[in-house]
């Protein structure tokens, strides 16, 4: 079965991800990177010619459940000299 057929309409990418679910999109990466969430493959043609080039999409139904839980890590300031 493809993804579109598990997903048909919730596969989106990155920076989508991000906007419907308030995390970053490093954050959805790195999940992806470590086995939290499946990338699927984009259609890069959709965009070229806009200076960006998306190839990897997610799917949103597998991202919700990682979000509800998610909550920000305040940065450190650097130091002062």
């Amino acid at each position: 079965m493809r993804p579109a057929e598990l997903y048909p309409d919730d596969l989106v990418y990155g920076h989508e991800a991000s906007a419907a679910t308030g995390v970053p999109e490093p954050v959805i990466r790195k999940w992806a990177s470590r086995g939290k969430i499946r990338r699927y493959s984009g259609d890069a043609r959709q965009y070229s010619g806009h200076g960006h080039e998306y190839k990897t999409m997610y799917a949103l139904p597998e991202i919700r459940p990682l979000a509800d839980r998610y909550k920000a890590t305040p940065q450190r300031a650097p130091r002062a000299a």
